[in-house]
């Protein structure tokens, strides 16, 4: 049975921005979630879900659009699943995200905020990002235009993003906008060497069989280049011969590697990685910090912008030179050793045992001495042991994930009573459960939103609490 068409909404004014990058109009009790429009357009909107309390959909006319409005730059605009803001200026999606950042500490945390600074924007809005990955896949998406055009598309092959809900649909990327252009230049001279020779299929996600799996394109600031290619399986005269391809159109590469990825998933942080030319790394340089970054480390995808996150941590940290400060969630331990230098000791703390090697090798290739770094889960790592063998905290730092931190590890901070609490967050609104939870103990001084992804709804948010 065919579902039932939902109704199409008419002349109605879009209002607000919301989370995850939609937008919302009123209409009647109800909320209509929007992507891809501005406050102030004027649209007709096809309802594709009905709950009691709101509904989503999606513009299908605009009668007049905002006078804040963007012309988006990319041609993958409202396909796409990233960069859902281009049609907004960029001093409006600042905007929006300042009034995220509030809405969530003051309505979720119900708790004073002290001083909050102005959003910190980001030099570069565009070609910001050190790190694209990349998805072959034999069923490509197919946008309102190909299926409107009427034409027979024969190759289905397409290489680019996932579409989003879609796990096995790929849109075919032309240009992104996102990393330098040498992304664009590597991703289609691949795709088109796969096209004009025999025997590399795409991947199927849902049959497994294929050869051409993923594209890896990591960047530094000084200029190095790393280039990932993951192969489902093993042709040892398909890979070299597409590898030396690479290596040769693009000498500017500096770490050329390859991985094969038998498995049903494409997550690589288990598979051996091999190097076909150049290094098995890159470096990346930060106030003269050297960071060794691997094919699988972690390290801030917009790396001008990180440097502002971290002074800002550093600066909230308030360091003399004798303190002992806990960096929890350290990652890759980039934190800890940025703040070593202004620090009697810096002990980190992470769960993935990789990254606390890529830590400890950091530290190591900077001549830092005073940091220790441990792995383990937090909330078992973290106790009243461990604090009294290692000593009590004056500072804590942490920068946990996106699902914030668990209340256990709350209590133990709690129970450490450090003098000052720097808490760097990529969600808000987790944030703000959390400094509910510590404000038994800590008082706001200071929030500073740092944007780090300009053109989506992501926002960075690094807050001072100091001890009641």
């Amino acid at each position: 049975m065919a579902r039932k068409q939902l109704p199409v909404l008419e002349n109605i004014t879009i209002s607000d921005v919301a989370a995850e990058g939609k937008a919302i109009a009123r209409v009647g009790d109800k909320v209509v979630f929007v992507p891809f429009v501005a406050p102030g357009d004027v649209v007709d909107i096809q309802l594709t879900r009905k709950k009691s309390s709101y509904a989503e959909g999606k513009a299908i006319r605009f009668h007049s659009y905002a006078a804040l409005r963007a012309e988006p730059f990319c041609e993958h605009f409202g396909v796409c699943g990233g960069c859902k803001w281009q049609h907004l200026p960029y001093e409006e999606q600042l905007k929006y995200k300042y009034k995220q950042v509030i809405d969530n500490l003051t309505r979720i945390g119900k708790i004073p905020l002290g001083e909050v600074r102005p959003i910190l924007g980001s030099e570069q809005t565009r070609r910001y990002r050190n790190k694209l990955e990349y998805t072959f896949s034999d069923k490509r998406w197919l946008t309102e235009e190909d299926v409107r055009s009427g034409k027979a598309f024969g190759n289905m092959n397409g290489v680019g993003f996932h579409i989003p809900g879609m796990f096995d649909k790929v849109l075919d990327i032309h240009t992104c906008w996102l990393q330098d252009d040498v992304n664009n230049r590597i991703r289609l001279a691949v795709k088109e060497y796969c096209f004009s020779h025999e025997g590399y299929p795409f991947f199927d996600l849902r049959r497994q069989e294929g050869f051409m799996r993923t594209l890896i394109i990591r960047t530094t600031s000084t200029g190095q280049l790393m280039v990932i290619l993951v192969f489902f399986h093993e042709d040892k005269e398909k890979r070299e011969a597409l590898l030396e391809y690479v290596a040769g159109r693009f000498p500017e590469i500096t770490s050329l590697l390859y991985i094969i990825n038998e498995k049903q998933n494409d997550t690589i942080t288990d598979r051996e990685v091999h190097v076909f030319r150049g290094n098995d790394h890159m470096i990346e340089e930060m106030e003269g910090l050297r960071f060794k970054i691997g094919p699988k480390s972690f390290y801030q995808t917009n790396s001008r912008q990180a440097y502002n996150l971290y002074k800002v941590t550093r600066e909230f940290a308030g360091l003399s030179g004798s303190e002992l400060v806990y960096d929890l969630y350290t990652g890759t331990g980039t934190i800890a050793n940025f703040v070593s230098r202004k620090a009697r000791k810096v002990i980190g703390v992470e769960y993935v045992p990789e990254a606390i090697g890529d830590a400890r090798m950091n530290a190591s290739l900077n001549g830092i001495e005073n940091t220790l770094f441990f792995a383990g889960d937090m909330k078992d790592i973290l106790n009243e042991t461990f604090i009294n063998e290692h000593g009590r905290p004056d500072v804590i730092i942490t920068d946990p994930p996106r699902t914030g931190m668990h209340e256990g590890v709350i209590r133990t901070i709690l129970e450490a009573t450090p003098a000052r609490i720097v808490y760097v967050s990529c969600n808000p609104a987790t944030q703000a459960r959390d400094l509910s939870l510590l404000d038994a103990g800590y008082t706001v001084e200071k929030v500073q939103p740092v944007d780090m992804f300009p053109h989506t709804h992501h926002i960075e948010n690094v807050v001072l609490l100091r001890k009641k």
